[in-house]
């Protein structure tokens, strides 16, 4: 019996489309204004996918979508993460609209999903504060009703693209007294108004997130997602798709640097690769980076079946996360202090990429929880083990 790991030939098709696309459109001019303001959005970028029609290829067609199975859409998503396009908005709003589509009112789809999955409106989340680190669910912010709105006041951290959202998906405490995961309520907050404020942080990797904070900041009840106190179960149904996310073609972008550094001759004639020790990490590099891709895509796969990859997607996210980074440092090790050249620098070897690779990998293992969290989700949804 013969089983193809492979996705097809019109998944070729399509991903040597997206790789065309990406190299008309994914300038060197955006690469350096990205990496300038640290803010991984483009608008240009975004009416481009549009024009493809590649906001929205997985939604259904009556939503605004293509309808495209999930696991056709891989290509589009795989290549823009090999290249580190800027979609990282359009992704985190289009998960938050998900949300919206299973759990929100009629009048909020009505109002957010056609311009969610059309590009018109700009989505973040409100989950981490500054002293709570990965414990979502300590949240302090807290909601206070006052008729028929809520009065929020309080802050959070790593709220990318706040500074320029149209809305943030914001946690907030509304029950004081009931247990930690109990009396919590979610609220799609727009920020356009008095007592909103978001204040840049620049992250190790060059990244510029948020702190935004909430000065008893108003927003109506028919914001609210959910019900009140209820809000863990929509924070459940937000952060499988996060706990999903994978870095192992992120990896393969490192990899396809080294192996173009390692074939090239050196000035003696001999190429880095001919040195068994480059060879040996090019080839362990392989193997991991194929073992990551068949993790992520079997929680995509799961998907498509009905079914959640509740411990399948945190398997994926551990192991590709960590993996990148290993990938990133053992590449930056091999090229020596030319691995430490800045990113976009035209005299260092692969523009200076592997660098970059360095830096962003390390936030990786804390993006949708650190390792630890995701061990814990694995062991005790897929292992069913108690809680430690």
């Amino acid at each position: 019996m013969t089983i193809d790991f492979s996705l097809g030939p019109e998944s070729d098709d399509l991903r040597e489309e997206v790789r065309s696309f990406l190299d008309e459109h994914l300038t060197r001019e955006m690469e350096q204004r990205i990496d300038e303001t640290g803010v991984h959005h483009d608008a240009g970028f975004v009416q481009a996918m549009r024009e493809r029609d590649w906001l929205a290829p997985g939604w259904p067609a009556e939503l605004g979508g293509q309808g495209m199975d999930p696991v056709d859409v891989l290509p589009i998503r795989e290549e823009f993460a090999r290249r580190s396009a800027p979609y990282y908005g359009i992704g985190i709003t289009a998960m938050v609209a998900k949300v919206l589509a299973a759990l929100g009112t009629e009048e909020q789809k009505a109002e957010i999903l056609p311009k969610a999955l059309n590009g018109e409106v700009l989505m973040a989340l409100g989950f981490t504060e500054p002293e709570c680190g990965s414990d979502v669910a300590a949240a302090r912010t807290k909601a206070v009703r006052d008729g028929d709105e809520w009065v929020i006041s309080g802050q959070k951290m790593f709220t990318t693209n706040g500074h320029i959202a149209d809305y943030v998906f914001l946690l907030a405490r509304t029950n004081p007294d009931a247990p930690k995961h109990k009396g919590l309520t979610v609220f799609l907050v727009p920020v356009d108004q008095p007592g909103f404020e978001a204040q840049a942080v620049y992250t190790l990797s060059g990244e510029r997130t948020n702190i935004t904070f909430y000065n008893e900041l108003r927003v109506s009840d028919r914001w609210r997602i959910g019900g009140v106190d209820k809000g863990w179960a929509v924070m459940t149904h937000s952060l499988q798709d996060e706990h999903s996310n994978g870095f192992a073609f992120r990896s393969l972008a490192v990899l396809d640097h080294l192996e173009r550094w390692a074939s090239a001759d050196g000035p003696d004639g001999t190429r880095p690769v001919d040195d068994p020790v480059v060879a040996v990490e090019v080839g362990r590099m392989a193997a991991e980076i194929e073992a990551g891709k068949l993790l992520q895509r079997r929680a995509v796969w799961m998907s498509t079946v009905g079914e959640v990859p509740e411990a399948e997607g945190p398997m994926a996210k551990l192991f590709t996360s960590e993996a990148f980074q290993r990938h990133a440092q053992t590449a930056a090790e091999l090229l020596g202090p030319d691995g430490l050249r800045r990113y976009l620098d035209p005299s260092a070897p692969e523009d200076g990429r592997i660098e970059e690779a360095v830096r962003f990998s390390l936030g990786t293992t804390i993006y949708a929880g650190t390792s630890e969290v995701q061990r814990n989700i694995i062991a005790q949804r897929g292992l069913k083990l108690p809680r430690s």
